[in-house]
């Protein structure tokens, strides 16, 4: 993905009101494009988590049930976009605290 498709998408995301609140607050010390790039930035990761979390129990539900089945995998998707959810939400609530 090039640079020119990756900030259309950014930028469709943030107008769609795909990201909710997309409207970062400005840190101290932090002002211009390198805030609002970092804001969208948790926000798009908390997106991947949830995207993490449902392709997760996509796979859950159409595994094979056997013994032979490989059955944790799953898991980790879940657990890899519940830990990215977690992450980002904290650093969103760190710096909003910081912030606001």
């Amino acid at each position: 993905m090039n640079m020119e498709r990756l900030s259309t998408a950014v930028y469709l995301a943030a107008d769609g009101g795909l990201i909710p609140g997309a409207k970062p607050t400005k840190i101290p010390g932090m002002d211009g494009p390198v805030s609002q790039i970092f804001g969208y930035g948790l926000w798009l990761l908390v997106l991947a988590g949830v995207g993490g979390v449902a392709y997760g129990v996509y796979k859950l539900a159409v595994s094979d049930k056997s013994r032979n089945g490989g059955g944790s995998e799953p898991f980790k998707w879940m657990g890899g976009g519940l830990a990215a959810i977690l992450l980002s939400s904290s650093l969103i609530a760190i710096l909003n605290g910081i912030a606001g």
